[in-house]
């Protein structure tokens, strides 16, 4: 373990102590924003709220590769899965202090590993050549954060060639998950407007129940051996399709009942066929259906960079530090899609579970708990991958503002 991890370990230990949710993220984004300005990069603080904007100008001309993190915590009281709960700790020391606020979905190791990535390479001895933009983002609980920070333009203006990501996952401490062409489902909100009573409005939820192909896992068990699915070719297969449907019922001030739910679906195509199928349902109950918005895009990493990825993190890491998912994940949504609408690249997986100590690295599950060695893996991973690209992208004479092509869609891994 080197003098750069023990601090970063320091940085999530004081962020994890001190959650702040989506939105409230002012503490966490000032700390992030201190250590980038000491290692030298060119910082813009209050970019769509809370948002962090960080630059790494290289030796020369070249082109951008951006990297982002999220920062903001889970709402313990409501995004939390119903698993029971254990009586293990391994925050002892550095547990949260702000009730109903916790570090569940691992955003204080992404910023710790964030701040490495950028740390290590300001202080390398040859200069990237390029620009790095390292992009620090709250509000993602509430797919917020990365629509505010495009909205100022802010982002667009550095014209990133790529776009990168981490995520903590329920793999071993020591590897990360590749997953070319697949990435995370879109969302659809609905709410129903029906006649009768609530009786009704069960029989027709119900009915809108049994669209889904997928139920959320019941037990911690359940959630791991899932995830472990995407990377088997016979079971991956049937996860490459699914619809997952949730639903709740909110109450007028007049006791009617309204039925809302939220459709998770991939391909994120299909989406408009399961809006007219719920359309069809809900008027054979004499009702409509209400459709708020349009649906929050899927995260579809691009098979293309996803696949050289792979093979550049299985050479300098080892073959067996990679493993490659064969499907999306149905259970969760995530706003870096928005990033992916401007650049092609990937969200990876960091193994973050360790069996022997029992830290299970599954986020939004309520013992949720990460090996905080993971944080130098990453960083090492990261900052390697991103000097790569940058090279890569110089030698084919990718120079600012150009823009690539992208493979994104069909599983480009050899």
């Amino acid at each position: 373990m080197t003098n750069l991890d023990e601090e970063l370990i320091e940085l999530r230990r004081e962020i994890h102590r001190r959650p702040e949710l989506a939105g409230e993220e002012r503490e966490t984004a000032g700390l992030v924003a201190q250590q980038l300005r000491a290692a030298g990069l060119d910082v813009t603080t209050g970019v769509g709220g809370h948002g962090v904007l960080a630059v790494l100008d290289g030796s020369a001309d070249g082109p951008t590769v951006a990297y982002r993190a999220d920062m903001d915590a889970v709402d313990a009281t409501t995004n939390v899965l119903p698993f029971p709960r254990s009586d293990r700790a391994f925050d002892e020391g550095f547990a949260s202090r702000v009730p109903g606020a916790a570090h569940l979905c691992g955003h204080d190791l992404h910023t710790a590993i964030g701040v490495g990535v950028a740390r290590s390479l300001a202080q390398r001895s040859e200069p990237v050549r390029g620009r790095l933009a390292f992009v620090f983002q709250p509000a993602e609980e509430n797919l917020q954060g990365a629509r505010a920070m495009l909205a100022t333009g802010l982002v667009q203006r550095l014209a990133p060639r790529e776009f990168y990501a981490l995520h903590c996952g329920p793999f071993p401490t020591g590897t990360i998950g590749v997953s070319p062409g697949y990435g995370l489902p879109g969302l659809d909100h609905f709410r129903m407007i029906l006649p009768g009573g609530d009786d009704a409005a069960a029989a027709v939820s119900a009915e809108i129940a049994g669209l889904g192909t997928v139920a959320f896992p019941r037990s911690l068990a359940d959630y791991t051996a899932r995830f472990h699915q995407a990377l088997e070719p016979a079971t991956a297969a049937s996860m490459r399709e699914f619809v997952c449907v949730a639903q709740w019922t909110e109450h007028t001030p007049d006791g009617h009942a309204v039925p809302n739910g939220l459709l998770r679906v991939w391909p994120h195509e299909r989406h408009a066929e399961l809006r007219e199928r719920v359309r069809r349902i809900v008027a054979a109950a004499g009702g409509h259906a209400e459709f708020p918005g349009d649906p929050f895009p899927a995260m579809v990493n691009s098979a293309e960079l996803s696949t050289a990825a792979g093979r550049y993190l299985s050479g300098a890491l080892g073959p067996d530090s990679v493993v490659w998912a064969r499907a999306s994940w149905p259970f969760n949504c995530e706003d870096f899609a928005l990033f992916l609408g401007q650049a092609p690249g990937a969200q990876f997986y960091l193994g973050v579970a360790d069996a022997e100590s029992g830290m299970n690295g599954a986020p939004h599950t309520p013992d949720f708990a990460a090996d905080e060695r993971a944080i130098g893996h990453g960083v090492r991973a990261m900052a390697g991958l991103l000097t790569e690209r940058l090279a890569a992208l110089s030698a084919a004479g990718d120079g600012p503002g150009s823009r690539p092509g992208d493979a994104a869609g069909a599983d480009g891994r050899a």
